[in-house]
């Protein structure tokens, strides 16, 4: 799988990489980071698209290996990358908010630091 963002006003550095599929990739809607507080904090993710008007898509979580790091879960969004904002800020999406940020791609541990979007179940 080959995962590559532009650079842009979302994320200043842009990122190509390539890297071995283990499972199929799934949507995620949030994700825990431990950079602010040590014991973690719960974040809403979205993919971020070169789409003027809806520039919000799908971030997925797929788990890969990592040369450097062994197994991983590989979260990635659109070719502007991922955007994230605390669960605690009911506010739009937008390049202008201070409480939000982007990132090319991240690269998490564990699986409990996931969590997915609810999938549609199969029809009987």
């Amino acid at each position: 799988m080959f995962i590559e963002v532009e650079s842009n006003q979302n994320c200043e550095t842009g990122f190509f990489g390539r890297f071995k599929e283990i499972r199929p990739a799934r949507p995620v809607v949030q994700v825990k980071l431990y950079d602010r507080n040590p014991s973690g904090e719960w974040y809403w993710v979205t993919g971020w698209s070169d789409d003027a008007t809806s520039p919000m898509c799908q971030a997925h979580a797929q788990l890969i290996e990592d040369s450097g790091a062994g197994l991983t879960y590989l979260v990635y969004g659109g070719i502007y990358g991922l955007r994230f904002k605390p669960i605690s800020t009911e506010e739009a999406w937008g390049l202008d908010s201070p409480h939000q940020w982007g990132e090319a791609y991240l690269s998490l541990s564990s699986e409990r630091d996931l969590r997915y979007a609810e999938e549609p179940s199969a029809p009987p």
